[in-house]
């Protein structure tokens, strides 16, 4: 079946303390994303509150959904149904006591759970400390298939790998969308900030010309204080953006401010782009085993 452009929306947004409060304006954000024309959108990581991880509190474990239980997700699935949109919904999955997840599910435009994708790289920096939550995703990269051709989610720390995006381009998917929440810390935006910045869009951009694929980085918005640290806490910095198949930059957003970001995507631009630059033809496959060790040593 042939695909004829579509819309995406990327629902940039703040993150506040009550749960409720951020999903009522997530489905707000949707509604109006689905009014402007998107059909399938993405909201940011661990959107249902302020991000939680830059201390290490066993009580906040109390956070996570069950998947086949989630409130965030039941919320969503009506909105889905309602907008009759595709929507990437990230969530903290509680799989079994002690044993949890920084996941996403996509739901379709009847509300149905069409696919569920679990965050394989997990950070572990200050302010970031996610090891102490999450268990490393066991589901693979994954692309799913929707009307809209193949899609397929990373999260977030994902989003520097290559390997995971090159993945995710061989499943089949033609837009991967990585739900974020990234930002500076005070006493490094002076001096590191813009390079900061600068590297993280860059590397997306890369993913999207070496695979020949659109890529969709959606950030949140704000500073939200360290509960630990009273010179410390995050400033996420917006920024989310589409590029692509060349890796050109189809739709921004600022670094402060809530915004609905709607950019097409033509499958036709992804099939001209592959054929001049033919990278997956060119791959020679049979030398790569190394890239399935940690290090080659000698």
């Amino acid at each position: 079946m042939k695909v004829q452009p579509f819309t995406i929306g990327l629902v940039q947004m703040r993150c506040a303390a009550d749960r409720t409060e951020n999903l009522s304006r997530a489905a707000h954000f949707v509604r109006e994303a689905a009014d402007r024309g998107a059909r399938v959108i993405c909201l940011p990581e661990l959107f249902q509150s302020p991000y939680f991880c830059q201390t290490e509190d066993t009580a906040l474990f109390d956070r996570a959904e069950p998947f086949d239980d989630s409130p965030s997700l039941r919320a969503m699935q009506a909105v889905a149904r309602e907008t009759r949109t595709y929507l990437f919904v990230p969530f903290f999955e509680r799989r079994a006591a002690g044993l949890y997840h920084n996941s996403v599910a996509l739901v379709d435009d009847r509300g149905d759970i069409r696919g569920l994708y679990r965050k394989m790289h997990i950070p572990d920096d200050p302010a970031y400390y996610e090891k102490f939550y999450f268990t490393p995703g066991d589901l693979g990269f994954v692309a799913f298939d929707t009307p809209y051709g193949r899609l397929a989610s990373l999260i977030c720390w994902d989003q520097w790998f290559p390997e995971g995006a090159r993945l995710a381009a061989l499943r089949g998917a033609t837009v991967l969308f990585y739900p974020t929440a990234i930002g500076w810390h005070p006493y490094e935006k002076e001096t590191h900030g813009a390079a900061q910045r600068d590297a993280w869009r860059t590397v997306q951009r890369g993913h999207a010309i070496a695979n020949g694929m659109y890529v969709a980085a959606v950030n949140r918005i704000g500073f939200e204080p360290s509960p630990t640290d009273a010179q410390g806490g995050l400033e996420f910095w917006g920024s989310s953006f589409v590029a692509d198949p060349q890796g050109v930059i189809v739709a921004d957003a600022p670094t402060d401010e809530e915004a609905i970001l709607l950019a097409e995507v033509n499958p036709s631009r992804l099939e001209d782009v592959r054929r001049n630059w033919p990278f997956l033809r060119d791959r020679r496959i049979e030398a790569y085993d190394g890239l399935t060790r940690r290090f080659l040593d000698s």
